[in-house]
């Protein structure tokens, strides 16, 4: 009597059905693993089009957003600094 044939506890152990589901596991991980393949490789492919019909590169488009930035800090300190010494009342 060998461990597949029967358990410990005396009642029979088949080992297909565990041979069946590791097959249909691994078979489901291959159609995943596709489908991601395919998905990503459209959403790649989208992105590249859009990024190529646009106006203005990205680059361009985070440097100009950058120096945006930067100029609004710049006069927010400058505001920050040169502000009024007097508190401003609370209007009631």
């Amino acid at each position: 009597m060998t461990i597949s044939e029967e358990s410990s506890a005396g009642r029979p152990f088949r080992t297909a059905p565990l041979v069946i589901g590791a097959a249909l596991a691994a078979a489901g991980g291959v159609l995943v693993a596709a489908g991601l393949g395919v998905g990503i490789s459209h959403l790649v492919s989208a992105t590249r089009q859009r990024v190529r019909e646009m106006p203005v590169p990205p680059s361009e488009l985070a440097r100009l957003n950058w120096v945006r930035a930067k100029t609004a800090a710049a006069a927010g300190v400058s505001s920050w600094q040169n502000g009024t010494a007097e508190p401003v009342a609370a209007s009631s």
